[in-house]
């Protein structure tokens, strides 16, 4: 009898109970600003109390460079050989392309099968509000994606958080490392401390999430309108949370086919993670706490130090989702009818020109605008979900690190096979 109420009283002083009650205050909090004192002085509240989350990210930040150097570093090195993490890093490869594949199918399936974007009203939007996103997207090109992989310098890819860039250089550094033998070991050893010192900073800045959470949500209720802006996007919004939803139930049933019941335990260890993204609508600011309770979960550091940091490269689901989602959709606002072989085409360039961005806030929308402008598609179409994309960036964020969470378990209990069937041979 005495177990419910410790249950009750761990959870309200853990950090998902924090979380959510943050989330439940800003909210309340955004509201009451936005319907008592005028626009002009809500959007200024929003401004101030959106540092609170600004701060929160920019910590996180400062730790992501380094976590992902050393971690990848050890990781590499830890495998051992060039054949291991050629073989693990193909199965990784595999499973982020067709996770992305399957994602873009699912969005043109739902925005082809529920047409959210047909009779829409464009009077009423204010193009202007795109400007900033389309001036973003002559920098996305084939030609800037392949430059935008390979760093010119680790020192600027660090300071900049360009994760694929010092992955790359990671992985030439580990492999470096590993064939040295035996004389690189105090390097290694080094590095390994220096990613333990980093994973107990995550603690020490995760403390702050509740805040930072909380100046989130204050500073879009703050300035928005929600049941407002639920009954103008009500089908466009709605559309996608059944799109979402369902890549939710794809991803799952995934995890339970391959981890069986541990897929529950692993549920339940990515909660917090979950909520933290939800909230800032930033899968990057729950890397280091995703680092941690994965390795908690039981996938060897190794895997973990190598998976994740290509996952927040190539396997961002709930973005994939929402690009193909949103492009069509302007395109149906604007009367243009796509084809389904011009849609598949334009389902091939998004794998192609996605890959690589960060899981920040708005990246998907500066890939959708580029897209769009390929396809004839007028850009300022983005100005349409701008408003409601906030909402949406919650959900696809929480999304991406489900699918990481997923991929690198399912991973990481392939390796744990492959290495008990190479014992049993020997």
């Amino acid at each position: 009898m005495n177990a419910t109420p410790v249950e009750k009283k761990s959870f309200f002083k853990g950090l998902t109970g924090q979380i959510l009650i943050a989330m439940l205050l800003g909210a309340v909090l955004g509201i009451i600003i936005h319907n008592t004192i005028s626009p002009e002085a809500a959007t200024a509240f929003s401004t101030k109390v959106k540092i609170l989350a600004t701060v929160f990210i920019r910590l996180v930040q400062m730790i992501i460079s380094p976590l992902v150097f050393t971690t990848l570093v050890v990781g590499i090195a830890k495998l051992g050989n060039v054949s291991a993490v050629g073989r693990i890093g193909g199965k990784a490869l595999g499973w982020f392309f067709t996770a992305s594949f399957i994602s873009l199918l699912l969005g043109m399936f739902f925005v082809n099968a529920l047409k959210p974007g047909i009779g829409l009203n464009l009077s009423d939007v204010d193009m202007s509000s795109a400007s900033e996103v389309a001036a973003k997207t002559q920098s996305i090109s084939f030609e800037n994606f392949i430059e935008h992989i390979v760093p010119k310098s680790v020192f600027e890819a660090m300071a900049t958080n360009e994760i694929l860039q010092i992955v790359v250089f990671s992985i030439f550094f580990g492999l470096a490392a590993a064939s040295i033998g035996d004389h690189v070991k105090p390097v290694i050893t080094a590095l390994d401390k220096m990613s333990h010192i980093i994973l107990k900073m995550v603690n020490y800045v995760m403390n702050f999430a509740p805040i930072g959470v909380f100046g989130a949500i204050a500073g879009v209720f703050a300035v928005r309108d929600f049941q407002e802006l639920a009954i103008t996007y009500f089908k466009f919004f709605g559309s996608f949370l059944i799109g979402i939803s369902s890549l939710w139930v794809v991803l799952i049933l995934v995890g339970y086919l391959f981890l069986k019941s541990r897929m529950t335990v692993l549920l339940k260890r990515i909660v917090s993670p979950l909520v933290i993204a939800f909230g800032t609508t930033s899968s990057e600011a729950v890397f280091p706490k995703l680092t941690e309770e994965l390795e908690r979960f039981g996938v060897k550091d190794k895997i973990v130090s190598f998976m994740l940091p290509l996952g927040y490269s190539f396997n961002l689901d709930g973005s994939m989702m929402y690009m193909t989602f949103a492009s069509i959709f302007i395109a149906q606002a604007y009367g243009i009818d796509l084809d389904i072989g011009t849609q598949m085409t334009m389902l091939l360039v998004l794998m192609l020109t996605s890959k690589g961005i960060a899981g920040v806030p708005r990246a998907s929308l500066v890939v959708v605008a580029a897209t769009c402008g390929m396809f004839d598609i007028p850009i300022e179409g983005i100005a349409l979900i701008l408003p409601i994309d906030h909402f949406c960036d919650m959900f696809r964020s929480a999304t991406n690190v489900l699918g990481n969470a997923i991929a690198t378990s399912v991973v990481g209990q392939w390796e744990e096979n492959t290495q008990i069937d190479e014992v049993s041979i020997e």
